[in-house]
């Protein structure tokens, strides 16, 4: 299944279209809906369709990170901050995988399983962050600038494991905690910042990933034809669009696939 040839298949193009422009409205959607669309209806196998999503993101997300730049929408310290745990926690994860035959069926229902988990998660995330930043503002803006920058390291070092092994993170759970953490800084800031840390991520992610032989080129070709224009368009309409309405429909989206994908 990993190696289906989609050529420039129209729904391949709108679907890279679609999650585009969500990725660069809200920093959330990429590996989130991508890897389960490629999965659940396109037939691809769960370790190729996470290499392939690491490529597609870092790629889409190079884009937003220049319009969200332009816009002076990303906050480069607190990109740093997150390379910083995100970097050796990526590696540390590309070695442990290499000591398995990531094709292997085992490996499959592995990483369907935590696909599946880390989706429901980040549906939570997505729900439940709003009522809970605003409950908990006041507090976290009193946190000291050290306790903050070492959460935001912390933070860092679990997407790297999270979004190496699966492909899924980078955006809903980096957006939320770190609105969570940094309640001070606008959303679009925080939105700009997480699609620019989430490009040297994806892109080490993904070309170890493409070493263990995760990586279906030809796929990853036409799902860029539509999202490279999507998360331009998407990067432009930033802060524009109902955030609380996005995140709901998108947390109830991702906890109907996530269930597909565990039952």
């Amino acid at each position: 299944m990993g190696m289906i040839d989609p050529g420039l298949d129209p729904l391949y193009v709108l679907s890279g279209f679609c999650v585009g422009v969500l990725v660069g409205m809200t920093g959330i959607g990429g590996g989130s809906l991508m890897t389960p669309l490629l999965i659940l209806f396109f037939g691809v196998a769960p370790s190729a369709a996470v290499g392939t999503d690491l490529l597609f993101a870092a790629t889409t997300k190079t884009i937003g990170t220049v319009v969200h730049g332009v816009a002076r929408t990303v906050d480069w310290g607190l990109v740093g901050l997150l390379a910083i745990g995100s970097v050796p926690a990526t590696l540390a994860t590309l070695v442990v995988l290499s000591r398995f035959d990531l094709r292997s069926v085992a490996a499959q229902h592995v990483i369907t399983f935590v696909l599946g988990t880390i989706l429901l998660i980040t549906a939570v995330f997505l729900i439940g962050g709003r009522p809970l930043r605003d409950r908990y503002a006041d507090r976290m803006g009193r946190l000291s600038g050290r306790t903050t920058s070492l959460c935001t390291v912390a933070l860092g070092l679990v997407m790297g494991f999270v979004v190496t092994a699966t492909s899924v993170g980078a955006g809903a759970i980096g957006v939320t905690v770190l609105l969570f953490l940094h309640p001070k800084i606008r959303a679009s800031r925080i939105v700009g910042s997480d699609i620019a840390h989430a490009v040297p991520l994806t892109l080490l992610a993904g070309a170890g990933q493409w070493l263990l032989g995760s990586t279906n080129w030809s796929l990853l070709g036409t799902l860029l034809v539509g999202s490279l224009p999507g998360i331009m368009i998407g990067s432009y309409l930033a802060g524009r669009a109902p955030d609380g309405v996005v995140r709901i429909a998108l947390g109830l989206m991702l906890i109907l696939v996530s269930v597909k994908l565990l039952v």
